[in-house]
């Protein structure tokens, strides 16, 4: 499965956690990771409620934490999350996301790694916000995260080491890491917060992808802003290009004469290719196969098409087809017989062959009272001229 962060109003760790736990991972598998810290338990407590955003709902994960004096150093953060049963790939994650955070507080205090001390990131609630968004992006089976641009707003924020500018310091440093894509915010005010860049930095790729979608889950964030302050994770299957699936129905009480404007309703829908296969069905009666093979996006038009036009109740889908095309053209060939339009098939931007149109040659035989295969003749000799002058141009 695939994901991909649609962040209208940016991103922060809790946000995040809203966003999978309304995809569909239990709140009880999160309260179950952070447990698994060694976090001393009365020091944090996780609510998630459903609250609206403007007009639309989200689910927002309210994690509570005791404020601590405590400076953790990244070898500490390391330690907790080491030390936690989990997950090997979520430990992983989530060590890499706290080296991210460090690499960019070194960076823009001008200090080693290792002397950078966490502040609001190394506090209790952020440890479990890369924890859980690790630990989900596992549990749900997610393989590939993708992400939009982030927008970016403006204005100040106080922070431990006083008041900073927007986009935080610490933040801009991540996303320039990776080369982010940016885009303006709705408003002013931080929406992507130093977590939330270190997520994405570390876990996403920032491209829209071609899938699915399955489900839609919505994480909100804590402050109300003109706008729904909500990310969507949206959750499905790459679409893989040349992917097909086929599509079959087995038919013993149909009238064969309407087999052909079914046939013609399926391609006009995007079948590649329709074909009927004769069978024999329960009690010895005779009975047709009717199949067709299309792209996956073709899917739902088809099997409509397929239950509305014949007399069957179910149509049977197999997705584990794909299928190789050669590019083609329509090019138009002057014959005695007059013009006929000639199919040219290209491979690597190589044209290969040419074939006449048989409905073309059809009509013009009709028009000439002259058998078919005299235009059909034709039609080669000049399909086959207009292929050289093709191939001699490439």
């Amino acid at each position: 499965m695939i994901a991909y962060l649609d962040l209208p109003s940016g991103l922060s760790g809790d946000m995040f956690l809203g966003c999978l736990v309304d995809a569909g991972w239990p709140v009880e598998r999160l309260l179950g990771a952070a447990s698994q810290l060694q976090l001393p338990r009365d020091s944090w407590s996780i609510e998630v409620r459903s609250v609206q955003k403007g007009a639309l709902r989200a689910a927002l994960v309210d994690v509570q934490a005791k404020e601590e004096t405590t400076h953790r150093y990244l070898a500490d953060i390391r330690a907790i999350i080491a030390s936690a049963d989990l997950p090997e790939p979520v430990q992983q994650r989530a060590i890499a996301i706290f080296t991210r955070l460090a690499q960019a507080e070194a960076k823009v205090h001008g200090i080693s790694i290792d002397k950078v001390h966490f502040h609001e990131v190394g506090a209790i609630d952020s440890i479990i916000d890369i924890v859980g968004a690790a630990a989900g992006l596992h549990e749900l089976a997610i393989t590939k995260l993708h992400a939009s641009p982030i927008p970016l707003g403006h204005g100040w924020t106080q922070m431990a080491h006083g008041r900073i500018p927007l986009p935080a310091p610490a933040t801009l440093e991540i996303l320039s890491a990776v080369n982010a894509p940016t885009c303006p915010a709705p408003g002013p005010g931080e929406l992507i917060t130093p977590t939330g860049a270190a997520i994405l930095a570390e876990l996403a790729t920032f491209t829209q992808p071609e899938m699915t979608v399955s489900r839609i889950g919505a994480g909100a964030g804590r402050r109300d802003f003109t706008w729904p302050n909500i990310a969507r994770l949206w959750l499905g299957e790459p679409v893989a290009r040349g992917a097909m699936v086929q599509l079959e129905t087995n038919i013993d009480d149909m009238n064969p004469q309407l087999y052909p404007p079914v046939i013609e309703k399926l391609l006009a829908a995007g079948a590649r290719d329709v074909w009927l296969t004769p069978i024999q069905m329960k009690k010895g009666r005779p009975g047709i196969t009717l199949s067709a093979l299309a792209p996956v996006e073709s899917e739902a038009a088809l099997a409509q098409i397929m239950l509305r036009e014949t007399t069957t109740l179910g149509v049977r889908v197999s997705r584990t087809h794909h299928r190789h095309e050669a590019a083609r053209e329509i090019r138009t060939v002057e014959t005695s017989f007059g013009p006929i339009r000639v199919k040219v098939k290209t491979l690597d931007n190589h044209p290969i062959s040419a074939h006449p149109e048989y409905d073309d040659c059809l009509a013009a035989a009709a028009r000439a009272n002259v058998p078919t295969r005299h235009v059909f003749d034709s039609a080669i000799v000049a399909a086959q001229s207009l292929l050289h002058q093709l191939q001699s141009l490439t």
